[in-house]
C-alpha cells in the first residue's frame, strides 16, 4: 500500500493544502477527506477527480468535507458516475444534514444517495476495501460531542485525523497491535486543544517517536526542522510505502 498527501497542512494552511490524502492499493485509488484544497491540489498534481474510486470521511470540518460538493457534481455531471462514499455511521447524517443539502439538494436529487454509493462504517468493524486495503475506524477526541474518527489501516498504519493528544491509544496500537508507522496531526503552539501538540508529542518515548511522521501542521512548518525529535515530517506530495 502506497499514501501520498494532497496536503499535509491544518486547517488554514495556504502553503502546504489541507490534510487529504490518497491510498493507492490493488489499481484502487481511496481518497481519505475530500477538503477545501484538494480539488486544486489533484489538479497540482495532474490527477482528475474520475482517478478517484472512493472517498473516506472522517469529521465534517471543511478542511475535510469542503470538496465534497465539487467532487459530487463533477462526477455526476463530467464523469456520469457515483463513487463510494465510505462514511463512520455517526458522521452520515450531519455530512448530509449540516454540510452537503444546501449545495446538492435539487428537486429529482433530493438524498447523498443521489450523488455517492454510501458505504457506512462502525467502529473497530474493519473493512476490507480491496484485497491489500482493509481499514478500520476508531472514533478519537477531537471537537467535543463531534464525532471523529482516526484510521488503522492494514493492521500496522495509524493514519489520525484530527485528534487530541492521546498517548494511551499510540501505545496500544504499537505494543499491542503491531502498528509500525504512525501519521499524526501536529500542532505548533501550546497548548494542544484540539489538536496534539508538539510539545505534548515530545513527551512520547524515543521508540515511539521513530514510528512518528507528522502531518497538519501550519505554515510555519520550515521553522520547526530539527526540533521535533525523533519525528519527522511527512512532506507534501511524496508518495510513501506503509
Amino acid at each position: 500500500m502506497k499514501i501520498q498527501m494532497l496536503g499535509t497542512g491544518s486547517a488554514f494552511a495556504k502553503t502546504y493544502y489541507n490534510n487529504n490524502a490518497l491510498v493507492y492499493a490493488d489499481d484502487f485509488t481511496l481518497m481519505i477527506d475530500c477538503g477545501i484544497t484538494a480539488p486544486t491540489a489533484l489538479h497540482k498534481l495532474g490527477k482528475s477527480l474520475n482517478d478517484i474510486h472512493a472517498v473516506l470521511i472522517t469529521h465534517i470540518h471543511a478542511d475535510h468535507v469542503g470538496g465534497l460538493e465539487e467532487l459530487a457534481f463533477r462526477m455526476k455531471f463530467q464523469h456520469n458516475r457515483k463513487p463510494l462514499l465510505y462514511v463512520p455511521s455517526k458522521v452520515i447524517t450531519p455530512l448530509w444534514e449540516n454540510t452537503l443539502k444546501g449545495g446538492l439538494t435539487q428537486d429529482q436529487w433530493p438524498s447523498i444517495d443521489d450523488f455517492f454509493d454510501v458505504v457506512l462504517l462502525e467502529e473497530h468493524v474493519p473493512v476490507m476495501i480491496t484485497p491489500q486495503l482493509k481499514v478500520e475506524i476508531i472514533e478519537t477526541p477531537h471537537i467535543p460531542n463531534k464525532p471523529s474518527y482516526s484510521l488503522y489501516i492494514n493492521d500496522r498504519f495509524f493514519y489520525s485525523a484530527d485528534m487530541q493528544f492521546h498517548p494511551q491509544l499510540l501505545h496500544q496500537l504499537v505494543e499491542e497491535r503491531g502498528c509500525r508507522t504512525i501519521f499524526h496531526d501536529c500542532q505548533f503552539q501550546s497548548p494542544g486543544v484540539v489538536h496534539a501538540c508538539l510539545k505534548e508529542l515530545l513527551t512520547l518515548p524515543d521508540e515511539l517517536q521513530k514510528l512518528v511522521w507528522l502531518m497538519h501542521y501550519a505554515d510555519d512548518q520550515e521553522q520547526f526542522k530539527g526540533k521535533t525529535g525523533y519525528m519527522r515530517f511527512v512532506e507534501q506530495h511524496k508518495i510513501y510505502e506503509v
